[in-house]
């Protein structure tokens, strides 16, 4: 009961102030009223610029503001979407569920402790206080590998030690603390809402006996097709999102793409937050699936080159980005606001070494220069510290670093 108390004190401690190190508000970015971070799904920069399957994409390149030197930070996918939002992996390389509520567990950051797939690791404690995070390695050897020759995590260069200063909150918690508002949309999120759910087919999740629910019904759990995973829905891992204690940071800002107060719906009535987390599902964010058809069928080869791909993933992946860029394009707030578009690949899926984990990303503004091509040194830590340069927020952890730079080229203004 004391542990159980104390949780919740600290919750609400780190709901109304600043909880333990933030740094100092990022320069470099004008002010946005509106961010859309889109995020896609294993695949190198070399398997999506220049790739035929991704007329659009590939198009829009031509039109917007790209990084051609830009990398994500580590493997698997989740602790790259907590490097998004968080500046940290907070102890996290695994994919693993959220321990959902349990307020008896010790936090990674409290002891030091990393949650990994090799070996298997319990699924993960509620993250929030401080302390110490996993550190990075240039080439790793023991996660989700087996020795030589490894993947590497960001460049090849570049490592990060363990940080024992990081501090368990998001964007999402600065956003609250300042009166400002967020939504994590996830593409075939279950309408009954993200609440211990770990994956779901629009409808129906991991909480769902199918066979009650459809009398009749052959297929259990385990034919579950998981279009949404919440290894993708990085705030749901935090203490303060999952306890709710400051109604502007609960995992009622997580909804779907379609639905009364989706992302479509938001967009079509201008109720657009400041900060927008676009997670289409595991067929139309590129990483597929094993049971869900062809057309989202696991890459026969994903060696970093075109080789190998599935075109049909691809393809996919390719007009969900058309469906999303022009609904955003087409409501009130880009054309009446400043916002700026960020689509971004998370990691190279663990292609093994000489493949470095670079990666695209580009910018679309509502303003400002266009067809910028930045061969600067960038990584997902960069994103976080320019996207809170543009909404004036403190940064957060390794977007505090001096080395972690701000994509100014990326988000100009005309001069």
């Amino acid at each position: 009961m004391f542990k159980k108390t104390a949780v919740f004190l600290a919750l609400q401690a780190c709901a109304m102030t600043v909880c333990a190190q933030e740094g100092p508000t990022p320069k470099g970015v004008p002010h946005l009223d509106h961010v859309f971070v889109i995020m896609m799904e294993n695949h190198a920069y070399a398997q999506v610029v220049g790739n035929p399957n991704m007329p659009f994409t590939n198009n829009y390149l031509k039109q917007v503001n790209s990084a051609t030197n830009y990398f994500a930070v580590g493997h698997p996918s989740l602790t790259n979407y907590l490097e998004i939002v968080g500046g940290s992996n907070f102890g996290v390389r695994t994919d693993n569920a959220p321990d959902w509520h349990n307020t008896s567990c010790t936090p990674n950051l409290a002891n030091g402790s990393v949650s990994t797939d090799t070996p298997p690791t319990p699924n993960i404690c509620p993250i929030y206080g401080a302390g110490t995070d996993a550190a990075t390695p240039v080439l790793d050897l023991t996660n989700e590998t087996s020795g030589p020759p490894g993947v590497i995590d960001v460049d090849g260069k570049l490592g990060y030690a363990a940080n024992t200063h990081t501090v368990g909150m998001t964007i999402a918690d600065e956003l609250a603390e300042r009166g400002l508002t967020w939504k994590s949309y996830q593409e075939s999120l279950p309408p009954n809402g993200a609440d211990g759910v770990n994956n779901a087919d629009g409808f129906f999740s991991n909480l769902d006996n199918l066979t009650t629910a459809l009398p009749g019904e052959g297929q259990t759990q385990s034919n579950l097709v998981a279009l949404y995973a919440v290894k993708h829905n990085p705030f749901a891992y935090f203490a303060s999102v999952q306890e709710g204690l400051d109604p502007k940071l609960s995992l009622k800002n997580m909804v779907d793409f379609e639905g009364t107060h989706g992302l479509f719906a938001d967009l079509a009535s201008d109720h657009v937050p400041t900060y927008s987390f676009i997670a289409p599902n595991q067929c139309n964010d590129q990483h597929g699936r094993g049971n869900a058809g062809p057309a989202c069928e696991f890459d026969p080869d994903d060696n970093g080159t075109l080789d190998g791909l599935n075109p049909g993933l691809m393809y996919r992946g390719d007009l969900e980005l058309q469906t999303l860029i022009t609904a955003i394009h087409e409501s009130k707030a880009w054309k009446n606001g400043r916002s700026a578009i960020i689509v971004v690949w998370d990691e190279n899926d663990y292609s093994i070494l000489p493949t470095t984990n670079r990666v695209l990303l580009t910018v679309d503004t509502s303003y400002g220069h266009h067809r910028v091509q930045s061969a600067n040194f960038y990584t997902h830590f960069s994103l976080l510290k320019s996207v809170e340069a543009g909404l004036d927020l403190p940064c957060l952890n390794h977007a505090c670093d001096s080395s972690t730079k701000v994509m100014t080229d990326l988000f100009a203004e005309n001069q």
